[in-house]
């Protein structure tokens, strides 16, 4: 389900994108501030085209699958991968091993030595 869904999404983004590359500009940018009316600026009001209509689509869709997709993902479960086993294996032997005995020959300091003098 997961597969499908992150499938469906990359398509969705694949066509937005192409769908958005394929409208007309609707200005000059940053050349059409320096001066004329807002509806210059802002490009004034254009007829709905099938492109326009379309991203307004792909993108609602794109939104939708990424929510979908975002609640998909909390609730999936997920397997331990083969390092986290193995770290997982290793912490349950160090925690089984007896602690390491030292040896009352250790502890035996020897006594400091005084140069000769002679």
């Amino acid at each position: 389900m997961y597969a499908f869904l992150v499938t469906l999404l990359i398509i969705d983004a694949l066509l937005l994108s192409v769908v958005v590359l394929l409208q007309a500009g609707q200005g000059g940018g940053l050349a059409s501030l320096g001066g004329g009316t807002t509806d210059m600026v802002m490009g004034g009001r254009q007829a709905v085209t099938l492109l326009t209509t379309s991203t307004r689509w792909l993108g609602g869709i794109f939104m939708g699958l990424a929510l979908i997709l975002s609640f998909v993902a909390a609730n999936r479960t997920t397997t331990m991968t083969d390092v986290q086993r193995q770290l997982q294996l290793q912490q349950q032997q160090q925690q089984q091993a007896p602690p390491a005995q030292t040896s009352p020959l250790t502890d035996i300091v020897a006594p400091p030595t005084v140069p000769d003098s002679n």
